[in-house]
């Protein structure tokens, strides 16, 4: 159950005009009163003699016993309570008794028999409306300071009493919520969301791997977004703002909103935390950032590096006692996915752009990032954002899939760092994150997996019995559930491409098997694939060739092309 506590407005009839109204889409059926401060207020909507303009009067009294200059200008309180679509259909009666005990928590009307005058009306099944004038029965004003976060802590209770579905409780980090008004012009307009909403999500991709506030604002621009800054005195810059060039007021003025009102994490000096690259660890410093990868296969690269550098984080959530290192790798992890999201194949897209949306309010709580800790991931999306587009073929689609493995797990451990710190919402966030990264990497993970498979099948069953031995050695307790696995065609080839390469797939297996659990595998095989890969700095993606040789277990002649290895690989093969 959702309380929403709008601004305070000047005319107690012109919001029941619109409360008794149709809607401005016709949505108001059956508008009525369900509740009232004494129970007897008139009702315009069922009874024939009861007129708006009575019930207006009757609200408005108590402004009576104060003289005009006393009267406040914005006197008119409105709360809507909405109900969660799964939840059953509330009577009317016992929408009453949650206006009152609403009305009651904010201090509005906290039942000491001089409370401010109030009514619900309700014209849905899912919500009610609440009205009420802020001057008490005995002149003065109501003490309704924080009504919002009041109301909030009450809906937890409601929803405790009447068995309805549990709302996780928000920190004041989440972003403000699109007003109905600007859905409604959206809709006029024919855009797909409100001005709010795509300008937030704009000003985080422009954010993605800036290494300098030069960059960001170019970036804005970029994008086709009308930008303005503020500057001080001493010619720092003090903020910005951005439009939509097609968002305008009466006036036909651009509508321009600061960083700061899109989310809390967008404003100039939250962004600005971010362009540190002072480590207690050796950093690249911000000039010698690589502008975009030029190798040939750039976009596969760069996913390689993102694949180690998101590996590195979910070890910080593992295992780090820094919660300023933690917060900063999970901020950092939305940029990652902000990158992959413009950046990958078509047929992942979709589940990537939901992925980054749920993942946005994760990104936030009240815990410091300290950034300093997070430019491998930084660093990381900006390589995804200059290497240009993957188009979801050999390399570069296993890439991706690569990625999308550690970013699942990455996902399940940020919201366990959240949960553990009582951030409900975050943490529920990051679970959803989670499950739509699992549909974005069935669907890129699909190819290279068949191809893997293949070769795998086609392996000599001598070899194949061997490496069924190593994992059997490797892995007592999860071995046969691997071998089981419609992964494990896949996992022998890439254990006969790691022995070829000159490491030793024991080994290997151990430490991907012993570096994180394994419990939230959909596929333990799969995953222990993509982790031998980017450990070993095998090539991910490689058409059956030499595969179908009965190589001998201890032949370590190269069968295909390794990719260059890195120090901790080149360690295991030494």
């Amino acid at each position: 159950m959702i309380p929403s506590v709008h601004r305070q407005g000047s005319s107690t009839l012109g919001l029941l005009h619109y409360l008794y109204g149709k809607g401005t889409h016709e949505e108001h059926v059956d508008p009525h009163l369900v509740g009232s401060f004494d129970h007897m207020a008139p009702d315009p909507g069922r009874d024939p003699s009861a007129t708006r303009e009575d019930l207006a009067y009757l609200l408005d009294q108590p402004l009576h016993l104060l003289d005009a200059d006393q009267r406040p200008e914005k006197h008119v309180w409105h709360c809507s309570v909405r109900a969660a679509p799964d939840d059953p259909i509330l009577t009317d009666d016992q929408w009453a008794d949650i206006a009152r005990r609403i009305i009651a928590a904010t201090g509005i009307d906290p039942g000491d028999g001089a409370g401010c005058r109030w009514a619900a009306v309700r014209h849905a099944d899912d919500h009610i409306h609440i009205i009420a004038t802020l001057v008490r029965e005995d002149g003065r004003r109501p003490n309704h300071h924080r009504s919002g976060k009041r109301a909030q802590a009450e809906a937890r209770l409601i929803e405790a009493d009447y068995d309805l579905h549990c709302v996780a409780p928000g920190d004041g980090t989440a972003a403000k919520r699109t007003t109905t008004a600007e859905r409604h012009k959206a809709d006029r307009l024919g855009w797909d969301r409100a001005a709010r909403e795509e300008l937030r999500e704009t000003v985080r991709r422009a954010v993605v791997g800036a290494t300098s506030t030069d960059e960001f604002l170019e970036r804005l621009k970029d994008a086709g977004l009308l930008v303005r800054t503020k500057v001080l005195p001493s010619g720092d810059l003090k903020g910005y703002t951005v439009a939509l060039p097609g968002d305008r007021n009466g006036e036909k003025e651009p509508i321009f909103y600061a960083g700061s009102t899109l989310a809390p994490d967008l404003s100039l000096p939250r962004i600005q935390a971010r362009f540190t690259t002072d480590s207690a660890s050796p950093e690249t410093p911000d000039s010698q950032w690589p502008e975009r990868p030029t190798a040939p296969s750039a976009p596969a690269v760069a996913r390689r590096t993102t694949a180690h550098a998101a590996w590195a984080a979910l070890l910080v959530l593992d295992r780090s006692g820094d919660d300023g290192a933690a917060a900063a790798q999970i901020s950092a992890t939305g940029e990652v996915l902000d990158a992959l999201a413009k950046t990958s194949a078509l047929h992942t897209r979709d589940e990537l752009r939901r992925a980054t949306w749920e993942f946005e309010r994760a990104s936030r709580s009240h815990t410091r990032a300290e950034f300093r800790h997070a430019q491998d991931l930084r660093r990381a999306a900006r390589d995804l954002v200059y290497s240009g587009p993957a188009f979801g073929r050999d390399e570069d689609g296993a890439g991706t899939a690569m990625v999308l493995d550690t970013l699942v797990f990455l996902a399940i451990a940020a919201a366990h760092w959240h949960a553990q710190r009582q951030h409900a919402q975050q943490a529920e966030a990051a679970h959803r994150a989670a499950e739509h990264l699992r549909g974005a990497y069935h669907q890129a993970a699909a190819e290279p997996l068949a191809v893997l498979r293949e070769r795998g099948r086609r392996i000599a069953p001598s070899l194949r019995r061997h490496h069924a031995t190593t994992v059997r050695a490797a892995l007592p307790e999860l071995a046969e559930t691997v071998l089981a696995e419609p992964g494990w065609d896949a996992l022998a080839a890439t254990l006969a491409d790691a022995e070829r390469a000159g490491h030793n797939p024991r080994a290997l297996l151990a430490e991907a098997a012993a570096s994180r659990e394994l419990d939230t595998a959909d596929s333990v095989s799969d995953v222990l694939v993509w982790r031998l890969r980017r450990t070993a700095d095998l090539p991910l993606y490689a058409p059956a060739q030499e595969a179908t040789r009965a190589n001998r277990p201890n032949d370590h002649m190269p069968a295909v092309q390794t990719m260059p290895r890195s120090p901790a690989s080149r360690a295991r093969h030494r």
